[in-house]
């Protein structure tokens, strides 16, 4: 899944906030969400994430992930 780079920090940001206001390490919501530390790691500085692992994310941080049309050409 490709995304601007500023998406991707946004959301990465928007889940380590929603991280840390639950008072989770990265650990602990790696083993909640069934994905790796450094996965966490990656997804909280802005790198790619597959749909599976953004999809447990959201729903163990009870976030919704907003998916909307892009009208912007390629």
């Amino acid at each position: 899944m490709s995304r601007p780079p500023g998406e991707a920090r946004g959301l990465g940001k928007s889940i380590q906030a929603s991280r840390l206001e639950r008072g989770w390490s990265q650990t602990e919501l790696a083993m909640r969400a069934g994905v790796s530390r450094p996965t966490i790691s990656r997804v909280e500085l802005g790198e790619e994430a597959s749909t599976r692992t953004l999809h447990r994310l959201v729903e163990v941080l009870n976030l919704v992930l907003d998916v909307r049309k892009n009208d912007s050409p390629p």
